[in-house]
């Protein structure tokens, strides 16, 4: 028997009998990290425990680091198995369901994984209880994960024995020589999957199904469909429960919901799915929005700049989109005998507006901005209310500038951002630094130069702030790496909304140039950043963030105006009126109703303040204020109350008091 030397982390090497698995090594090293551990990775790669170590390369130890519960990685491992378990239980109580895909969900707030499949009779909410039974049953018997690497061919045999057509497409398409599957042990359930996965089902404790939606087959509508079920898994019940009421509290923030009872906006499929009407209450919102970043975008040395809806399709192939993102794009249209698109992004049309003229050194940097409206061919299974759309208009910015200002482009970027958030309420931000993945992948374009000088600016950026960040690897943009920023909102969901994005592509495939100090041609360097993300998105997480509970400032109705009686109603049409021409937001709620009736129906609109009139306050001039949230805050006069709700707008005040 031979020998290896193996270490934990970074720590001390052992020598240990070969062969030995991930799992038994982890007990030799530390017996605690091996009861945790969920998988591992070895050099580098993740495992699963029965995963058996290899020969020394160069005569360097093995490195084994476990994955641990309470981190992202264990969570996934956590979550994908459990959507394997939730696919066994489908597979045990409706024999000949065809099975998609299971992922976990790490990004999305609402879900945790789930599992499309084809059922021999539609499923039902009802079904979902009876499912989640099934599970808890399998789960409780302690069934091993077990991997198996078997030839391509032979996996597209055994899943042509169990009817799985779905699966061998999958392995068609993306298998090598060899396939990895993964069974769950004295069950109907075996996958063709890289995991990996927990040892075995008894790790698996804390789990919900949520929902059931509809789903197409790889996303596209001329393919099957398919049943998505929905779930969540967590390391603990605790953690599962306390998900859960925050669930509750977010179906009760939910924008949708919010946006039709608030008047805010609406999505009438009649013209389209994914697309947004903003009513004049959504629209009074916007514009404190957009009227907050013109102020800040003329204060920080941006030009406004206005472009076309369309162009010829020549510039998308120019850009890289066309081989890259046309997917994501509307299909092409005719006119006169050439061929347009409609625009997915502003960039291109930035570009444009750059190269309208001779640049100088002494030019740059140059700052466009622009609320762009831009329209993506999202899928209709994806939409989701203001978050996920298929026409929404971006706080757009691209900054040219040279490779000695680069720095101090994105720190402005990023400045900018947190300025934003502090604004509109956001206190906890999250920062992740999006990179290459495999160096050998065509989709990112440039040398390996380009990429490691832009991430080097990134970084070097956050490293003067001492912004700490999360390193994703593989999620970068094709043209280049980015930043980008996460809030999180008053219930501790997080939202992804800003992108600083460094592009060294564009302005090659351009050819776009500066004259330098040396009289020579020379490429800019060229940032990308949204701060708001979209109007739409954006909106949407405020909507959730406050409730619809807007303060003083962004409230679509700022100010209701309650006369008691109907004879008191000249009088309460005189206090609008002159709160209005103070530019407040005031509606004079004149009905014939008892005042407690009005007063539960600015409540119910959320209204910042409401002035209760009677015959005292109108014989004396007065108004009787009331809070949204604090009730009764006493008589004032009319000046004193447009003084106090002048100083909330001007300032952005977050609070009433």
């Amino acid at each position: 028997m031979s020998e290896i030397n193996v270490k934990l982390n970074d720590g001390p090497a052992a020598q240990m009998p070969s062969p030995i698995t991930v799992g038994e090594a982890l007990k030799k090293l530390d017996r605690d990290s091996a009861k945790q551990a969920l998988a591992a990775r070895v050099n580098g790669r993740e495992v699963d425990l029965a995963f058996t170590l290899g020969e020394q390369q160069n005569g360097e130890a093995i490195r084994i680091e476990p994955v641990l519960p309470e981190t992202l990685e264990g969570l996934d491992v956590l979550r994908h198995s459990t959507a394997h378990l939730l696919a066994a239980a489908v597979l045990d109580l409706f024999p000949g369901t065809k099975l998609g895909i299971g992922p976990a969900l790490l990004d999305d707030p609402r879900y945790g994984f789930f599992y499309d499949v084809i059922a021999p009779q539609p499923l039902t909410e009802a079904d979902l209880p009876i499912v989640e039974k099934k599970m808890r049953q399998i789960a409780s018997r302690n069934l091993a994960y077990r991997r198996e690497e078997i030839s391509k061919a032979e996996a597209l045999r055994i899943f042509q024995e169990r009817d799985e057509p779905l699966k061998r497409e999958l392995i068609d398409e993306k298998a090598g020589e060899t396939v990895s599957v993964y069974y769950i042990d004295n069950s109907p359930f075996i996958d063709f999957c890289l995991g990996p996965h927990v040892p075995n089902t008894n790790k698996l404790r804390a789990f919900k199904l949520l929902s059931l939606a509809g789903a197409y087959w790889k996303g596209d509508a001329t393919q099957p469909q398919m049943q998505r079920i929905y779930g969540t898994a967590f390391f603990t019940q605790e953690q599962l429960d306390a998900w859960l009421k925050q669930r509750e509290e977010a179906e009760k923030r939910d924008h949708r919901r919010l946006g039709k009872e608030l008047d805010l906006f609406s999505i009438q499929e009649q013209y389209g799915q994914g697309l947004i009407f903003w009513h004049p209450k959504g629209g009074a919102i916007r514009k404190e929005m957009e009227d907050y970043l013109r102020e800040q975008l003329a204060v920080r040395g941006y030009g406004l700049v206005f472009t076309p809806h369309i162009a010829k399709r020549e510039l998308w192939f120019i850009s890289g989109h066309e081989d890259n993102y046309a997917d994501s794009m509307f299909s092409p249209m005719e006119f006169e005998g050439q061929e347009f698109r409609i625009k997915p992004m502003n960039c291109p049309f930035h570009i444009g507006i750059y190269k309208s003229g001779q640049r100088s050194y002494r030019d740059l940097p140059i700052r466009y901005a622009e609320l762009g409206t831009v329209y993506r061919a999202e899928l209709s299974g994806t939409l989701h209310g203001l978050t996920r759309v298929r026409g929404f208009t971006q706080d757009d910015a691209h900054i040219f500038c040279t490779p000695e200002t680069v720095r101090g482009e994105i720190l402005g970027c990023i400045d900018f951002a947190f300025h934003l958030f502090d604004v509109f309420g956001f206190k906890d931000i999250r920062i992740e630094l999006s990179v290459r993945g495999d160096k050998a992948d065509a989709h990112y374009l440039g040398s390996d130069e380009d990429w490691t000088r832009a991430e080097a600016a990134l970084v070097g950026a956050l490293d003067e702030r001492g912004i700490a960040y999360n390193r994703i690897e593989g999620e970068a943009v094709f043209y280049g790496p980015k930043i980008d920023i996460r809030v999180e909102d008053a219930i501790g969901r997080t939202w992804q909304l800003t992108t600083v994005q460094f592009d060294f592509n564009l302005p090659e495939r351009f050819e776009l140039e500066y004259i330098g100090e040396d009289n020579k041609p020379h490429r800019p360097i060229m940032i990308h950043r949204a701060l708001f993300g979209s109007m739409e998105r954006f909106f949407g997480v405020l909507i959730e963030h406050y409730a619809g509970a807007f303060p003083m400032w962004l409230a679509p109705m700022q100010v209701a105006v309650l006369p008691i009686t109907d004879r008191i109603n000249e009088y309460a049409e005189k206090v609008a009126t002159e709160l209005r021409g103070a530019n407040l937001r005031v509606k004079a709620n004149l009905k014939s109703e008892k005042i407690g009736a009005k007063i539960r129906d600015a409540q119910m609109q959320k209204i910042p303040f409401m002035l209760v009139l009677g015959d005292r306050e109108m014989e004396q001039g007065n108004i009787t204020v009331r809070e949204r949230s604090q009730g009764d805050i006493g008589v004032m006069s009319l000046e004193e109350f447009k003084t106090m709700a002048h100083g909330l707008v001007v300032t952005r005040a977050l609070t009433n008091t």
